[in-house]
């Protein structure tokens, strides 16, 4: 494991401060928290793939971002956890395609769950219908956050001539 030079480390403060501008511009259309989502700033949970340098700072931004969350402490822990857990193995995605579904699949399965309880608060049919149907929203607006935004980002970004420095070594 390389050492974190203090250019990974701005890096990772812009990617932070990027996510949280981004997450919060779509909160102003609504689209921040709740089950049917498409925060902006997931765009950016593909690239680890091509910067490893921004998986702390997809961490940050998350955690900042959760701050405004109306679930509480628990989506900020959770919902910190999800993200980290999916930079980790965006990350470590063999191919360029695949980097999206590590952050649609953690966060689907650490949040939705948490999602469901707050809406039901027990564990009966009501929880688990609300879970499918939460399970299935998110999922959509993740992966229209992370395909259709993050494969333009993983398209465009390797081009970026200041940019080249960061990008991973293969």
């Amino acid at each position: 494991m390389r050492k974190f030079s203090v250019r990974d480390l701005t890096f990772a403060a812009i990617v932070a401060a990027l996510y949280f501008v981004m997450s919060y511009f779509s909160g102003i259309f609504g689209m921040t928290f709740g089950p049917v989502q498409i925060r902006f700033g997931e765009a950016l949970t593909v690239l680890p793939f091509l910067f490893p340098a921004s998986a702390p700072g997809l961490v940050v931004g998350c955690l900042i971002t959760n701050l405004m969350s109306p679930y509480g402490p628990v989506d900020i822990i959770f919902g910190t956890l999800a993200t980290a857990v999916a930079a980790w193995f965006t990350l470590r995605a063999p191919r360029w395609y695949l980097a999206g579904l590590p952050p649609i699949l953690a966060n689907m399965v650490i949040l939705c769950p948490m999602w469901a309880w707050a809406e039901v608060g027990a564990v009966n049919a009501a929880f688990w219908a609300s879970l499918a149907y939460n399970a299935v929203t998110f999922a959509v607006g993740e992966a229209v956050a992370c395909y259709v935004l993050g494969s333009l980002l993983l398209a465009a970004l390797p081009r970026v001539g200041p940019l080249k420095p960061a990008l991973r070594q293969n």
